[in-house]
């Protein structure tokens, strides 16, 4: 008979238990060893043992052990674990939240249209909204700034067939761009906006690996002086790159802005009264 022998080792130098933690699909952690971090991709059962992959904000790939405390989750150390298996399948969602409609065809597009200021703000747009805005057939254009805004809406010639929804950058009281916005307004137009000096601030800093959007002093190029003060080549392109693909749905976005382009969304596909 095998006789008890007591655990001798000082409670100092015992591991403290570390939760075990599902590796769902898109969870992101960060592997301890090597600093990567991404999103679960997929686990696998290999001989070695199970493994999982990660994907970076770059697209880039790494497998790695599924080992105890392998891994960081918002900071504390964690052991993922194969997911249970999977309950039976939910709806697809789209980048938006919405429920995904398979195999669906694009619609013939509407009359009325999306108008963004930059292509930035059309590319973020359709990252996240673009299969909602091709079932529902609407066409996103962006108009390189809003100074003309009043001139731009009677050329379009908006009408309860052919509305026309407007998001603005950086759409706060006393701005110069609330103010056009005031000149623009009719009934078939809606204008709407957001906060922020430029859409790239609309995306989580968590999101795209930084604490905040640094503050850039006024006179300064606003996405140039971001890029200096992150570190970042001072390539505005290349930058945009790097934060667009760090925007993997609606949950990469703040508020303000998901706000404001469903009410767009809304407006210009909501049924003529007749």
């Amino acid at each position: 008979m095998r006789s008890y022998q007591p655990d001798l080792t000082p409670p100092w130098k015992r591991s403290a238990p570390v939760p075990e933690v599902p590796a769902e699909p898109d969870l992101v952690v960060e592997e301890v060893s090597t600093g990567f971090c991404g999103a679960v991709i997929r686990c696998e059962k290999t001989a070695q043992g199970p493994t999982v992959t990660l994907e970076d904000r770059f697209g880039k790939h790494r497998v790695f052990p599924m080992e105890p405390r392998g891994f960081l989750l918002e900071g504390r150390v964690v052991t993922l674990v194969r997911p249970a298996a999977a309950a039976p399948a939910r709806p697809a969602r789209t980048a938006s939240g919405s429920v995904a409609v398979p195999g669906a065809r694009a619609r013939v597009a509407r009359a009325g249209r999306i108008y963004v200021e930059g292509r930035h703000d059309a590319e973020l747009v359709e990252r996240v909204w673009g299969d909602d805005l091709r079932i529902e057939g609407v066409v996103v254009e962006y108009l390189e700034g809003v100074d003309d805004l009043p001139g731009i809406v009677r050329a379009f010639s908006p009408g309860p067939d052919a509305r026309l929804g407007v998001l603005v950058d950086h759409l706060v009281p006393g701005s110069k761009e609330s103010r056009i916005a005031e000149r623009a307004a009719q009934a078939d137009v809606l204008v709407v906006g957001h906060p922020y000096i430029d859409v790239w601030e609309a995306v989580k800093p968590s999101s795209v690996g930084i604490p905040a959007w640094p503050a850039v002093p006024r006179g300064q190029d606003w996405k140039t002086g971001v890029c200096r003060a992150l570190g970042w080549p001072e390539n505005t392109g290349a930058a945009w790159q790097r934060i667009l693909s760090s925007v993997r749905s609606y949950r990469d976005l703040e508020p303000s802005l998901l706000g404001s382009v469903e009410h767009l969304i809304d407006f210009v596909t909501a049924p003529v009264e007749r």
